[in-house]
């Protein structure tokens, strides 16, 4: 299991457009992701709604849990999703 606190930096924060990019990704890369935002309760993170429903904005430090094999290339290449503003 690997973890990692991000913040994110995108001006939309994880709605709509970046939420459903970051939610393929972590569908995709074949291992278990959460994200929390705060102390918050996990979402799972192939969840579009999942993600949408942590009302996270620009600012906001999320943290990724990646449980699988590669989790520190996942939490890599998820984390660098949240770290680019996207624009």
């Amino acid at each position: 299991m690997a973890t990692r606190t991000v913040t994110i930096a995108s001006s939309h924060g994880l709605h709509a457009r970046p939420a459903k990019l970051f939610a393929e990704a972590a569908k995709n890369s074949g291992a278990d992701v959460t994200v929390a935002k705060g102390d918050g309760k996990p979402a799972n993170a192939a969840s579009i709604l999942g993600v949408i429903s942590l009302g996270a904005d620009q600012g906001d430090e999320v943290t990724l849990t990646v449980e699988g094999d590669d989790a520190e290339a996942v939490l890599d290449r998820l984390s660098t999703m949240l770290l680019e503003d996207g624009e």
